[in-house]
C-alpha cells in the first residue's frame, strides 16, 4: 500500500476528483471523523425529519445551482460516492438525481457521470420567482387588504428593510 493521501488530496474523505466541484462543503457537511485520527468530529444533523431525504438533497443542489457553486457543465458526485460521504441509503441519493434528471437540473453522460445542465440556473431561478410571487407576495397583498394596509406602505416597509439588509 502507498502512503496516506495528504490533506486535500484524492482519497481524503470528502476530497473530490479535481474535475468534479464539491458540493455544500460548509460545517454542515463535515466528515463524521477526522480523516487521520478516525475521531469524532462535532456534526450538525445533515438531514432533518421534515421532509423525505431524497427531497432533501434535489433541494440542496438545485441551492448549489443557484447560487453558482455548482454552473453549467459542472459534473456533480456520483450517486454511489454522494449515498457513501453522506451515509444514506444509494437508493435514496439516486431518487434525488432521477428527479434532478427529470427536471432538467442534471444530465447524464453515460458512463462518465451526471453534469449540471446549462440553462439550469435560469430555469430554477425563473421557478423561483415564480413560486416566491404565489407563495410569498399574492399571501401577503391580500392579508394586507384586509387588516387595511395600502400596498403604498407594504412597499415602503419593503424598501426600508432592504436598506437595513
Amino acid at each position: 500500500m502507498g502512503a496516506p493521501a495528504a490533506h486535500g488530496e484524492i482519497g481524503e474523505p470528502g476530497a473530490a476528483h479535481p474535475a468534479v466541484k464539491p458540493m455544500l462543503t460548509r460545517d454542515l457537511f463535515a466528515p463524521m471523523v477526522h480523516y487521520k485520527s478516525n475521531e469524532p468530529t462535532k456534526r450538525v444533523p445533515m438531514f432533518d425529519d421534515q421532509s423525505p431525504i431524497y427531497r432533501q438533497i434535489a433541494d440542496r443542489i438545485k441551492t448549489e445551482v443557484l447560487n453558482g457553486t455548482l454552473g453549467g457543465g459542472d459534473q456533480v458526485m456520483s450517486t454511489t460516492r454522494y449515498a457513501t460521504f453522506y451515509r444514506i441509503n444509494p437508493a435514496t441519493a439516486a431518487k434525488a438525481f432521477q428527479q434532478l434528471v427529470d427536471e432538467g437540473v442534471l444530465y447524464k453522460k453515460r458512463g462518465i457521470g451526471m453534469f449540471v445542465s446549462p440553462d439550469a440556473r435560469e430555469a430554477l431561478r425563473t421557478q423561483r420567482r415564480e413560486s416566491f410571487f404565489a407563495e410569498v407576495v399574492a399571501p401577503m397583498v391580500a392579508e394586507a387588504k384586509v387588516i387595511g394596509i395600502p400596498l403604498t406602505d407594504v412597499v415602503k416597509k419593503i424598501h426600508e428593510l432592504e436598506e437595513r439588509a
